[in-house]
């Protein structure tokens, strides 16, 4: 008998504010992805040397690089990796604008963001329901 389990969905949470990465990093922990948060672009690119996850949630406004630059770097060293932004400033739409104008689009949240909204946005992202995202076991006889 073979017993195959799944590789849970990973996840990496990008924001200088703890509390929202904290927060943010449970949220996704509860509903079956494994997650972990960072505090900076640079603490990123450090954890994705040997870490890959299959999503990054990135606030636009970081010190330092923006999100927007940590995405396009991701966006080309890992292209399979999805990216998704999220912003409370009205300032990051101008950051937004040149993205675009250079031929990058994102999936960009406002903040505050609804938990069922980021899990939403995680399913699209991923092309899975919930009800998948769990840990799943194959059995062989």
């Amino acid at each position: 008998m073979a017993v195959g389990i799944e590789k849970r969905r990973q996840v990496l949470i990008v924001d200088d504010e703890r509390i929202i990465t904290d927060t943010l990093v449970t949220i996704f922990s509860q509903h079956g992805y494994e997650t972990k948060g960072v505090y900076s672009a640079e603490q990123a690119l450090a954890l994705l040397e040997d870490w890959h996850p299959d999503l990054v949630v990135i606030d636009v406004l970081l010190p330092a690089m923006n999100g927007i630059d940590l995405a396009i770097r991701m966006k080309s060293q890992w292209p399979e990796c999805r990216v998704s932004l999220f912003s409370g400033q009205a300032a990051t739409t101008d950051l937004l604008e040149l993205a675009m104008k250079r031929g990058h689009t994102f999936d960009v949240l406002a903040k505050p963001v609804h938990p069922t909204e980021l899990l939403d946005m995680a399913e699209r992202l991923l092309g899975e329901s919930r009800i998948s995202i769990s840990t799943k076991i194959e059995v062989a006889l």
